[in-house]
């Protein structure tokens, strides 16, 4: 008999045969240490909402600090696993600023919203976007945007991420006389922020792996070790899931004292933003990481905006105001994350550090995170050179998506100044057949939006 040989396939039991299988890591050029290394880099850079957004909250007197707390974790946790699973995208997801001010300052403190009427609205607003992503109109929309304003697009969010990351720094500071200026360059915060990056600017010219996690912890300690910064108060902290329960949870209301075009105007305010906000965020950071395919498009774009709609939906359930894509995502793409092993990892630390160490990512003051803003901004900002700068009616319009956003503090502005300035301008040329008609729907929205909103 003549002899065989039976070759055993590798056991799919192991942990990295599991990591493989679920995130196809190999076929995206990547390894789980560079993919958790990203999402710690993420979770570190984005892990100041975990105490600002309960903070907002607790404004209102209507929900404690505790109970907001635990909201704001499980609902960016939540979300963000549902984009590791459905997308396998490394973009993670928490309450958006911004939409956390407006709810709070303007529904609530302003239009005398109670938190269960404003956190129904949010809810209503997620089903939207829940309707619309199924129908295929967010996919839609992100297709018609022409290959220039994608670009500009990206430049802009990376020039928001660096202005974020000036400010967390005290690098720039606002200015009564001329809006904005140099801050006190010999503040020890600021030179800290500025020695932390420059670390990390050589460490990613040497092409240390963890670059920028590594810049963020060596500003961090230095902070400490100086007492610039307060070291944590502590290591472990129990939630308290009995505020949480009772205060928040499933906290939902009527509107019956209120007038239907108030509730409209809430509403669409929280889907115009959340919408804009998350589809710049996605097309920004997936066109710097080259997940963009040749017709400038994002695969599996449903999945994850179904995530992101589907997240809102379950922070409206939980207590906070709209979940939303983070742009700081794209600190975690600059450091190599590539799939969802990578938002894996970030929801595993908001549950870890959120839930049961958040003395210690209280801890991490704002302009230890700053170099790592900055770096992204500058990486991202390589978008720039693909946009055609010799076609005015293209290039005005990228302009916009490139200035608005940081000048205006808001990705959803720069995004509608482009898109109303690139369909005038083109139809005016004679080029109005250039532009597909979601375009000419999307900037009458836009101008409608900032003439009744």
């Amino acid at each position: 008999m003549a002899n065989s040989k039976v070759t055993k396939k590798p056991s799919a039991s192991s942990g990295d045969n599991f990591f493989e299988r679920v995130f196809k890591l190999k076929e995206h050029n990547t390894t789980i240490g560079i993919e958790v290394m990203a999402g710690l880099t993420t979770f570190m850079t984005m892990a100041y909402i975990i105490a600002v957004n309960p903070g907002m909250l607790a404004e209102t007197q209507q929900v404690s600090f505790d109970a907001a707390l635990i909201a704001t974790v499980l609902s960016a946790a939540f979300a963000t696993f549902l984009m590791a699973f459905l997308a396998n995208y490394p973009f993670a997801l928490a309450p958006g600023m911004g939409l956390n001010a407006y709810f709070v300052y303007t529904v609530i403190m302003g239009m005398g919203y109670t938190y269960a009427q404003a956190l129904t609205a949010v809810l209503i607003s997620g089903i939207v976007f829940i309707i619309l992503t199924v129908t295929g109109l967010r996919q839609a929309i992100v297709k018609a945007i022409p290959n220039n304003l994608k670009a500009g697009i990206g430049a802009g969010i990376g020039l928001f991420i660096a202005f974020l990351g000036l400010k967390n720094a005290g690098i720039m500071v606002s200015d009564s006389a001329t809006l904005l200026g140099l801050g006190d360059m010999t503040s020890a915060p600021v030179i800290l922020a500025i020695v932390g990056l420059i670390v990390t600017a050589v460490l990613m010219y040497k092409n240390v792996k963890g670059s920028i996690l590594i810049g963020m912890a060596v500003t961090t300690v230095l902070a400490w070790i100086t007492k610039v910064a307060p070291g944590p108060a502590g290591i472990v902290a129990w939630p308290n899931l009995g505020a949480w329960s009772s205060e928040a949870l499933f906290k939902l209301s009527g509107f019956k004292t209120l007038g239907i075009l108030g509730v409209v105007e809430v509403v669409f305010a929280f889907f115009f933003v959340d919408m804009f906000d998350t589809i710049g965020t996605l097309v920004g950071v997936a066109k710097r990481s080259n997940m963009l395919d040749k017709d400038g498009n994002l695969p599996k774009i449903d999945k994850a905006m179904l995530a992101d709609a589907i997240g809102t939906c379950f922070g409206a359930a939980a207590g906070t105001p709209t979940v939303t894509t983070y742009v700081e995502s794209a600190s975690g793409v600059a450091a190599g994350g590539k799939t969802g092993l990578t938002a894996l990892t970030v929801a595993v630390c908001f549950l870890v550090f959120g839930l049961f160490f958040s003395p210690i990512v209280a801890a991490v003051p704002g302009f230890a995170t700053a170099p790592a803003l900055i770096i992204v901004g500058v990486l991202m900002m390589q978008s720039i050179k693909d946009v055609d700068w010799s076609d005015f009616s293209e290039a005005l319009p990228t302009f916009a998506a490139i200035s608005f956003m940081p000048f205006t503090f808001s990705i959803s502005n720069g995004i509608a100044f482009s898109f109303i300035f690139y369909s005038l301008v083109k139809l005016l040329s004679g080029k109005g057949k250039e532009v597909h008609w979601l375009m000419y729907v999307l900037s009458l929205a836009f101008v409608l939006k900032f003439a009744f909103l």
